[in-house]
């Protein structure tokens, strides 16, 4: 007697190959797996789980070691640690001491906010499970993906991610899109027969594999791979787990080695100087590492982690939860957003209004039928998943309207066809009910009454949703094919009302004071997605559906893409081509989607948008999720995004301009002197206060102007800012000079004493006018936070001159002559900033542009096993 699967003797789980299952037959399969055609009971499920663990590519667990890791990881950071050891070593212990209070700063603030925001996103995570239909003990369940194991039956269906590798068993039309493995984007047809030996794995038709998406049909199929032993799995674990970096994390790399060139050529111009002037060796030494220190932003990542940090805190208050805390900047750059229709522009509720016959009379048996062709089987019953469906069985006395018909077959609906067809015995006889998009059905009725498409029209320019019916005989018929689809009869019409969201107005104009572009794209009729948009005052420069695009080659669809502002009728392959055709022109695209056909969109734009209801596939597809389905909400997260990357701008400008002047100016004072302009701990303290008073930034005000448009990094502009508005800075510090040495015949400590404090002052006081292009407090006033810390900086930075540490940190009292000038100083300084100002934005190049880099099928790849990187997802 043959052995039960649960008590056979354990397979080797995870051995199995692609090539090996596609070529072994669905009864092979079972029997090499340990498994039945009616799945794993639950302790044989359970003690699999126990060996091969679970169907996870990684798990999302937060890791304080981690985190601090990645704030080590940072090429100021090391610099800063380098100069502190060499300082140390070198006698400076006072040096020493200051580099490592800086570096305590900034290591700590980072990985305060950094864990925060880790721990936030795995409670996101947490709230994110998804599930998958398998045989368990008999009968079909809804399991959590990450407990199937290899032996599990798997059931697929139109919109599902593949949970597993699966060796498919039945098929009924099923087709998979497969670019995230293939990069190929026409979907993949799907059978149970068996392929032959040695066949690539893009042809393995019998195969579904993890990640990839049903867009037609239904299957049934055994797990035969799970977690890093899947095809998918194996990609993603050799991609490493370091998730892939977004521009803005780019941009900062690239402004940070920018200020480590600059800081290697000033350290070493001012070392050979002093050793040329004949100063002592190790003075020069600390000297040039404390300017190396000096001109690089020492608490950057701290600013910017508490900036985003900040920023998440403010967008989870406007229920917008993004899965990776850098992706905030992202969201704000975005100047492109396609959305779909429903529920964004309407109110998503829909309702049946109607079922009428092709004169536009009033017809029960269009109803009828149309109840018939659902995703619910009468005699079976259950809930229907498809939100027209759903609106059908709600109609008053649905079930007695049925009667006794018995479904015999059903090909589901997929979005190349777009209709659905039940094959129904209705007593005793039987007929063929197909129902779908009217223009799809009325093509395959070939005797329909002109009248029909006048009802037709006047339905459309109403704003209704229109399903169509039609019918014919099918005596004989067991089995379903799109080529019975043809040679129908038009029964009618079901009308459906799904009414434009009141707020979508307000939110269309917030969107639109963002410099935000909005295009829809929608599966609907094209007159009544421009009737909803029209409506709304959305202005459209017009409206091509996906019959005009399909005829359309590459430059052609980018023209069109370009050019028009509603896409109706478009397929899923279409949404995600028309985004990368945007991309293609440097433009950042957001998609907002929340159906099963939205995950190939939400996977190519740069930011994909999804809300908290939205089915499982697009959510594991977004990079933020609304909990809300608004476009004000979106338009909230936008602003957000803007405003953390002008405030990070905000201490990149002022940390690059007036660190570059201070550092050239002791440079210059250090060759011309006989002693050192300002001792190593002293440069460093200055900065340390410095800094310190720029840690209030992301609490900053924005100007609305700078919300107008996106920003993105520009290290050329970053480069021209500094060497236009450093040498204003050096200037007043030669002015200062000049009062030192010229007016109060001041000695080394008073020199030294005297530029510490004028420096600290300048380059602090600096921000008012920096964070603005408006004048400030006038026309744009800073945080009560920002002024208030860079006021107090100043004010200590001045007391310790005066205090009883003057001495140990190599400070004396100055008169009072000298604070009343040092006043005149800042004022003009201030003064002649605004004056730079008003002349540098007036150049061409006054915005942060760099052309918007689109990324191989390595990085999508990455991107999505990022994405999936919680225990409740693939």
């Amino acid at each position: 007697m043959a052995m039960r699967p649960d008590v056979a003797k354990a397979p080797d789980l995870q051995a199995m190959t692609a090539p090996q299952a596609a070529a072994t037959s669905a009864d092979q399969i079972l029997e090499l797996l340990a498994s039945s055609p009616t799945g794993l009971s639950s302790a044989e499920a359970a003690a699999r789980l126990q060996r091969v663990g679970p169907n996870a590519v990684r798990t999302h667990h937060v890791k304080a070691v981690a985190v601090l890791g990645r704030q080590l990881r940072n090429a100021v950071l090391i610099l800063l640690a380098g100069t502190a050891i060499v300082s140390y070593f070198l006698g400076d212990s006072m040096q020493a001491v200051i580099i490592g209070i800086i570096l305590a700063v900034s290591i700590g603030l980072g990985f305060v906010n950094e864990y925060r925001a880790e721990k936030a996103a795995a409670a996101l995570h947490s709230r994110m499970r998804h599930t998958a239909v398998a045989l368990r003990d008999g009968r079909f369940v809804a399991l959590d993906v990450t407990l199937l194991v290899p032996g599990d039956i798997v059931r697929l269906t139109l919109g599902e991610a593949v949970p597993a590798d699966l060796r498919l068993m039945e098929t009924t039309g099923l087709e998979c899109n497969e670019s995230i493995l293939t990069g190929e984007s026409m979907a993949s047809e799907k059978s149970a027969e068996p392929v032959a030996a040695g066949t690539d794995l893009a042809d393995c038709a019998d195969l579904a594999f993890m990640g990839t998406i049903v867009n037609a049909g239904e299957g049934l199929g055994a797990v035969y791979a799970t977690g890093k032993s899947a095809e998918f799995g194996r990609i993603a674990t050799g991609l490493g787990e370091r998730q892939p970096e977004t521009d803005f994390q780019i941009g900062l790399r690239r402004f940070s080695y920018l200020l480590l060139r600059v800081a290697i050529a000033l350290t070493a111009l001012i070392l050979v100087s002093n050793l040329l002037l004949s100063k002592p060796l190790i003075d020069s030494v600390l000297f040039s590492l404390a300017i190396a220190v000096g001109i690089t932003p020492q608490l950057l990542p701290a600013v910017v982690s508490a900036s985003l940090a900040t920023g998440s805190r403010q967008l989870a208050k406007a229920r917008v939860l993004v899965k990776r805390l850098v992706c905030i900047e992202d969201l704000g750059d975005i100047d492109i957003l396609i959305t779909d229709k429903t529920g964004t522009l309407t109110e998503g509720r829909i309702s049946l209004v109607e079922a009428l016959n092709p004169a536009g009379a009033q017809s029960d048996s269009a109803l009828r039928l149309g109840l018939l062709a659902s995703d619910v089987d009468p005699q079976a019953g259950g809930v229907s998943t498809n939100p027209l469906d759903a609106a059908l069985w709600e109609a008053p006395d649905a079930t007695r309207a049925v009667g006794a018909a018995r479904r015999v077959a059903l090909l589901p609906f997929d979005h190349v066809r777009r209709s659905t067809s039940a094959l129904i015995d209705d007593g005793g006889q039987r007929i063929l009910v197909v129902k779908g998009a009217p223009e799809q059905i009325l093509a395959r009725c070939p005797l329909t009454d002109p009248v029909a498409h006048t009802t037709l029209a006047g339905l459309f320019a109403a704003g209704r949703r229109v399903v169509a019916v039609a019918v014919k005989p099918a005596p004989g018929l067991d089995a379903i094919t799109a080529r019975d689809e043809a040679d129908l009869m038009l029964v009618g019409f079901l009308v459906f009302a799904d009414e434009p969201k009141a707020a979508a107005r307000q939110s269309l104009t917030e969107l639109a004071a963002l410099g935000i572009e909005v295009k829809v794209a929608t599966g609907d009729n094209p007159q009544v997605a421009e009737k909803v948009c029209q409506e709304l005052g959305l202005v459209s420069r017009g409206t091509i559906t996906g019959t005009q695009l399909d005829a359309l080659g590459d430059a052609e669809f980018a023209a069109a893409a370009a050019d028009h502002t509603i896409f109706a009728r478009i397929s899923p392959e279409q949404k995600a081509r028309l985004i990368k055709a945007a991309r293609r022109t440097g433009r950042s695209v957001g998609f907002l989607g929340d159906g099963v056909n939205d995950a190939l969109a939400l996977h190519a734009a740069d930011v994909g948008i999804s809300v908290d209801t939205a089915t499982d596939v697009a959510k594991d597809a977004a990079d933020v999720v609304l909990l809300e389905k608004d476009l004000g909400v979106l338009a909230t997260g936008v602003a957000e995004g803007r405003r953390i990357f002008a405030n990070t701008v905000k201490y990149v400008l002022m940390g690059t301009s007036s660190n570059f002047g201070n550092m050239f100016s002791a440079a210059a004072a250090s060759a011309l002197l006989p002693f050192l302009p300002m001792l190593p701990s002293q440069i460093l303290l200055n900065n340390l206060l410095y800094d310190s008073s720029q840690l209030a930034i992301p609490t900053d005000r924005v100007d609305d102007e700078q919300l107008h448009a996106p920003s993105h990094w520009n290290v050329a502009f970053i480069r021209r800012f500094m060497l236009t508005f450093g040498p204003i800075s050096s200037l007043f510090d030669f002015m200062t000079f000049g009062l030192m040495l010229g007016v109060l015949h001041a000695g080394a400590v008073e020199f030294r004493t005297g530029w510490f404090v004028e420096s600290l002052a300048t380059q602090t006081l600096i921000i008012f006018a920096i964070r603005t292009r408006q004048v400030p407090f006038f026309r744009s006033r800073p945080s009560g936070w920002l002024t208030i810390t860079s006021l107090t900086v100043v004010a200590i930075g001045t007391l310790l001159t005066l205090s009883p540490l003057a001495r140990t940190l190599g400070f004396t009292p100055l008169p009072w002559q000298f604070f009343a000038v040092l006043g005149g100083f800042v004022v003009a300084y201030l003064c002649l900033v605004e004056l730079a100002k008003k002349i540098f934005y007036a150049e061409p190049m006054h915005l942060f542009v760099e052309p918007h880099r689109t990324r191989g099928h390595a990085h999508r790849v990455h991107r999505r096993a990022a994405r999936f990187s919680h225990a409740g997802a693939l």
